[in-house]
C-alpha cells in the first residue's frame, strides 16, 4: 500500500500520526482533531509552494498514527513522543539549564536531600521548581541546618569508620556510622522534612511542638530546645509565604527575537508579583519544517509584534551593513517561520508532565491549541497542586501585561544579539551559569583541572592547571610523575595524582577548590571520586569533559550527562580549562621523553653512567653539543678516559 492509499484509510478521530522516512526513522510528530483531515492536507497542491513542507513530503514515505479520546489526550502524547524521537522536523526544546527542584531520595534507606535539575520516576519526591536558582540550594542549606538531613555523595548502604566534617558541624545525623543515630529519629526528620518542603507549615509546627513538650516533660531539655527552634524557623518561613503570596499570583511571561533564521526566547519567571528570574532560550538552526497557521482566523492586532520583535530591519541598527543586506536578501526565509505554531510547541514541552505550572502564562501572540492546552495543564495541576486553581494562557494586548511581553522581547532581543553577535560575555555571569549548570553550591571561583598524558604507559605524567576569578593562574600549577603505576591505567593513574594533590592540600590546611574538573569520561571520574573518598573528602563538587563528545558527567549525577549548547559560553569555558590541562600535560611528557631518549645514547657508552650523563647534558644542554665537542671540552666535565670513549663513540 501506498502512501497516499495509506492516507484515504486513517480514521477522522483525533490523534498523533507520525511520518516516517525510507530509514524507518520518525522525522515529524503532529496532533489533529481530524486525522485523515490533518494528513492529506499536507499533500494538497497550494502547500507545496511551501517549501518546507515540500521537504517533509518529499522524504515521507510511511505515515502511522495513534488514535485517542480527545485533543487534550493528543496533546499530551505529541509533547511525549517529540521528547523520546526528537524528530528533525520538530520545533525542539534546546536550553543551557533547567528548572532546579530539591529531591527527597524516599527510596534509600536513609534518605537524603539535595538539588537536582532532572525528573526522574524513581521512587523520589521531588518540589519546585525554586527561583531564582540558588533559592534551592539555600532551601537544602536549611534543611541541613535544622533537620539534619544530608545530601554527601557516600555510600550510605553501608557504614563507615567515622563520620565526616557535616556531622561534628552539626549539620547532619550521621547515619554513615553505625550506632550514631536509630533508624527511628532520622525516619522522624525525615517526615519534617516532608512536611516541610510539601508546604504544611501548620501540622509540621503541630507536631514540632507536641514532641517538644513531650521531650521538656522527660527532662530533655536539649533536644526541647531545638524543637523550639525549629518551630520558630517554620513559622518565621510561613509568615514570609503569607507576605509573598498577598503580593501577586505567579506567571510565566515569555517574549522573543526572531532573524536571518535565528530565534531568542526570553522567559521571565513572576512569583508573588515580583521578577525573580529569567531564562533564556535560543534555536540557531530551526527544523526544515515549520507547521504554518491552519486556524483560518484573521491576525490579531499586534499580534508577530513586527515592530519589535520579528522585524530585521528594526534590529539593524547595531549590524553592520553588508549583514543588514543579507538580512534584507533573506525576508523570504523570515516569512516562513510562524510565531504561533513555535509557542504552541514551546509551551507544551515546557509545563506537560511538570509538577509545577503558574496560574498564568502570558505569550505575545495567539496559536491554534490554546484552550485545549489551558483545559490539560489546568487537569494536570488539579492533581498536583489544586490551590493553584486553573491555569490560563493569555495573550494581553495592551496594557501593563502587554508591558511585560514587550520587556521580554526587548530583553530576546538583548540575548540574540549576546549570543549570535559574538558578544564577549560578562565574567560573573559566566560563573554564574557554570554555577546553575553544574548544580555547584557556591559561585565556582576557584577551578583545578587534571589530565593524564603518555604513549603506550611509557612515562606518564599528569598535569593539574587552575583557573581562579576569571584567568589562568599559572604559577599554581603543578606536573605529576606517575609512580606507582605500571603500563596504561589512566584511572589508577588518575587515582594517584587526585591523592597526593588533595592529601598534601590537607596536610597544609589549605581550602579546597570550587571545583575538580577532570579530562575523562565516566572512568576517569569515578577514579578521581575514589581518591578523594580515601583521604576522606566527600561532599567536593567533581566534575568531568568527555572529549568527543564534549558531554559535562557532574558525580552524583552520571545518570543525567549535560549537553550543552556549542555557543555556550560555560562550554566554552571548560573547554578552555580542559584544552590548557591536555597542552601542560603534554609539553611536561615531551619534555620528559626528549630527556629520556637523550639520555639513552649517552647511557650506551662503556664507562659513561648516569651521573656522568647528567653532568654531561648539563653543562653542554643536548646530546648534540656533546657530539660536536672536541676531546678538551669534553675533558673539562669527565675523565680523559671518558672523553675519549664518547668521541670514539660519535666518530665511528
Amino acid at each position: 500500500m501506498d502512501l497516499q492509499q495509506k492516507i484515504r484509510t486513517i480514521p477522522t478521530e483525533p490523534g498523533v500520526y507520525l511520518y516516517k522516512n525510507a530509514e524507518g526513522e520518525i522525522i515529524y510528530v503532529g496532533k489533529a482533531k481530524n486525522l485523515r483531515s490533518r494528513v492529506s492536507s499536507y499533500f494538497h497542491e497550494g502547500r507545496w509552494s511551501d517549501a518546507k513542507t515540500g521537504t517533509l513530503v518529499r522524504e515521507a514515505v510511511d505515515v502511522d498514527y495513534i488514535v485517542v479520546a480527545n485533543n487534550k489526550e493528543a496533546l499530551a502524547l505529541e509533547n511525549n513522543l517529540i521528547k523520546q524521537r526528537k524528530p528533525r522536523f520538530n520545533i525542539l526544546l534546546r536550553d543551557d539549564k533547567t528548572y532546579p527542584y530539591v529531591k527527597l531520595t524516599l527510596a534509600e534507606r536513609f534518605p537524603r536531600v539535595y538539588v537536582t535539575r532532572r525528573l526522574r520516576k524513581d521512587g523520589s519526591a521531588y518540589y519546585g521548581p525554586y527561583f531564582p536558582a540558588n533559592l534551592a540550594y539555600r532551601i537544602v542549606d536549611l534543611v541541613h541546618r535544622n533537620f539534619l538531613i544530608p545530601s554527601c555523595k557516600v555510600d550510605l548502604t553501608r557504614f563507615h569508620p567515622r563520620p565526616c566534617l557535616q556531622y561534628y558541624i552539626r549539620r547532619c545525623l550521621g547515619p554513615c556510622v553505625q550506632e550514631l543515630t536509630t533508624a527511628d529519629v532520622y525516619q522522624e526528620a525525615v517526615r519534617d522534612v516532608k512536611m516541610f518542603l510539601e508546604g504544611r507549615p501548620t501540622d509540621l509546627a503541630k507536631s514540632l511542638r507536641a514532641r517538644m513538650e513531650q521531650a521538656a516533660e522527660s527532662e530533655e531539655f536539649e533536644r526541647a530546645a531545638r524543637y523550639r527552634d525549629l518551630i520558630s524557623t517554620v513559622e518565621q518561613l510561613q509568615e514570609r509565604q503569607r507576605m509573598a503570596a498577598a503580593e501577586g499570583d505567579d506567571a510565566d511571561v515569555f517574549g522573543y527575537h526572531y532573524e536571518n533564521g535565528m530565534l531568542a526566547v526570553n522567559l521571565f519567571h513572576m512569583r508573588g508579583g515580583k521578577m525573580v528570574d529569567r531564562r533564556e532560550f535560543f534555536w540557531e538552526d530551526l527544523p526544515e519544517f515549520a507547521f504554518p497557521d491552519t486556524s483560518g482566523r484573521p491576525p490579531e492586532p499586534g499580534e508577530g509584534l513586527a515592530h519589535l520583535l520579528c522585524d530585521a530591519d528594526s534590529a539593524s541598527e547595531s549590524i553592520d551593513p553588508a549583514e543588514r543586506r543579507d538580512s534584507q536578501n533573506d525576508k523570504s526565509s523570515q516569512q516562513l517561520f510562524h510565531p504561533g505554531e513555535f509557542f504552541s510547541a514551546l509551551l507544551k514541552q515546557l509545563y506537560i508532565g511538570q509538577p509545577y505550572v503558574p496560574r498564568n502564562l502570558y505569550v505575545p501572540l495567539d496559536f491554534e491549541d490554546r484552550e485545549e492546552l489551558e483545559e490539560l495543564l489546568s487537569e494536570q495541576i488539579a492533581g498536583t497542586n489544586p490551590r493553584i486553581g486553573r491555569v490560563h494562557i493569555i495573550v494581553p494586548l495592551r496594557g501593563d501585561k502587554r508591558s511585560l511581553i514587550d520587556l521580554a522581547g526587548n530583553n530576546a532581543k538583548q540575548s540574540y544579539d549576546q549570543r549570535f553577535r559574538v558578544l564577549k560575555p560578562n565574567a560573573r555571569r559566566i560563573q554564574e551559569e557554570l554555577q546553575e549548570v553544574l548544580s555547584l553550591p557556591e559561585l565556582p571561583r576557584r577551578i583545578e583541572c587534571f589530565d593524564i598524558s603518555h604513549i603506550q604507559g611509557a612515562e606518564t605524567v599528569a598535569s593539574m592547571v587552575v583557573w581562579e576569578d576569571g584567568k589562568m593562574k599559572k604559577s599554581d600549577y603543578r606536573k605529576f610523575i606517575i609512580r606507582t603505576v605500571d603500563g596504561v591505567d589512566d584511572f589508577a593513574s588518575m587515582r594517584e595524582v587526585v591523592t597526593r594533590r588533595y592529601k598534601r592540600l590537607q596536610q597544609e590546611e589549605k581550602p579546597m577548590p570550587s571545583l575538580v574538573l577532570i579530562d575523562g569520561g565516566l572512568g576517569q571520574l569515578h577514579a578521581a571520586a575514589a581518591a578523594l573518598e580515601s583521604i576522606e573528602i566527600i561532599n567536593q563538587p567533581l566534575a568531568s569533559i568527555a572529549k568527543r563528545e564534549e558531554i559535562l558527567y557532574v558525580y552524583g549525577q552520571e545518570k543525567d550527562p549535560i549537553a550543552l549548547d556549542h555557543h555556550s559560553p560555560v562550554l566554552h569555558l571548560i573547554q578552555m580549562i580542559r584544552d590548557e590541562a591536555h597542552r601542560f600535560a603534554v609539553t611536561f611528557h615531551r619534555k620528559r621523553r626528549q630527556m629520556r631518549d637523550r639520555s639513552t645514547e649517552l647511557l650506551e657508552i662503556p664507562g659513561v653512567g648516569a651521573s656522568t650523563t647528567r653532568r654531561l647534558l648539563e653543562h653542554f644542554g643536548s646530546v648534540q653539543a656533546v657530539r660536536q665537542a672536541d676531546a678538551a671540552a669534553l675533558s673539562a666535565v669527565v675523565t680523559r678516559t671518558q672523553a675519549e670513549a664518547i668521541r670514539n663513540h660519535f666518530t665511528k
